[in-house]
């Protein structure tokens, strides 16, 4: 098991910028000024949305880590920080149950500093993510109910594939009845989606907080040979065997933990605590 440094203070005392403009310091700056020490502030202008909004009037262009790096460097270019952290969400369908959305979390942490970069990535199905043609009262009563309206916003637009017109940020029955109300003569559809952006939906500001706990976790984790912070896996291998036939199975196997200063790695064998896998996950026991 791999062992966590709970007293490395590399950061200790120093100023972190988080590099958001939907209030993700709220669930953000708690934990690493906690856990690590440093003294967390925002940029009260920092623009996010040109790397790509939810209601798609500006397109991201790049894959989500790579947008979330780009928004670490404009926190640097448009402050003197040295140390950023930034967030970067998805959402679509579940990789294998088709029908289940899920969230995925990515968090980043820079340091110019000391050359380092440390992620964490978090998927979850909890989330209200959700969209629908509404064309009745009821159900727009009901879609909203689902998506835990009031508490969470909502999004109408007019068209679902593309919407030169939309609202965003509803979060009362009175404004919702009004927009969709003003969208149905006007335009003759009504579509509706979840607000995803994270002040206006605390399911996933309760994502963001469980992913910067594993960020906490990956910097807690020294290099066994350079004491780098966020030495953490960079492979997965498959391969458990299966415990009847000894046949290869797509499980884990094992992870390698490699540090990103030393370039110094490991592997971690049964990461799971088993060391076969049942015959019904086996494509020779069960093809």
């Amino acid at each position: 098991m791999l062992k966590i440094n709970t007293e490395y203070n590399l950061f200790q005392g120093r100023k972190l910028l988080i590099a958001t403009k939907h209030h993700k310091e709220k669930v953000i700056a708690p934990i690493l000024e906690a856990e690590l020490g440093v003294e967390c502030f925002v940029l009260p202008d920092f623009e996010t949305d040109v790397f790509g909004t939810f209601t798609r009037e500006v397109e991201r262009r790049e894959s989500p880590f790579s947008t979330l790096r780009q928004k670490c460097y404009k926190a640097f270019e448009e402050s003197d920080a040295d140390l950023v952290v930034a967030s970067e969400g998805s959402f679509g369908p579940h990789p294998v149950l088709f029908y289940v959305p899920v969230d995925e979390e990515l968090v980043l942490l820079i340091d110019k500093k000391n050359n380092l970069e440390i992620g964490a990535k978090e998927i979850s199905t909890t989330t209200n993510f959700m969209s629908a043609e509404i064309h009745l009262e009821e159900e727009l009563i009901e879609f909203a109910n689902k998506a835990k309206f009031p508490s969470h916003g909502l999004i109408v637009r007019n068209s679902q594939d593309y919407s030169d017109h939309f609202e965003k940020g509803i979060t009362s029955w009175e404004k919702l009845f009004e927009v969709f109300r003003h969208f149905k003569q006007n335009y003759g559809t009504v579509y509706l989606e979840t607000d995803m952006r994270a002040m206006y939906n605390p399911t996933r500001m309760q994502i963001i907080e469980q992913v910067t706990q594993k960020l906490v976790l990956k910097i807690k984790s020294l290099c066994p040979e350079c004491q780098t912070p966020g030495f953490g896996i960079t492979e997965t291998i498959q391969g458990l065997p299966c415990q009847i036939c000894q046949y290869p199975t797509r499980s884990i196997l094992s992870y390698i933990y490699s540090c990103q200063k030393c370039g110094f790695s490991k592997e971690e064998k049964y990461p799971n605590g088993k060391t076969t896998e049942d015959p019904g996950l086996c494509d020779c026991c069960n093809p």
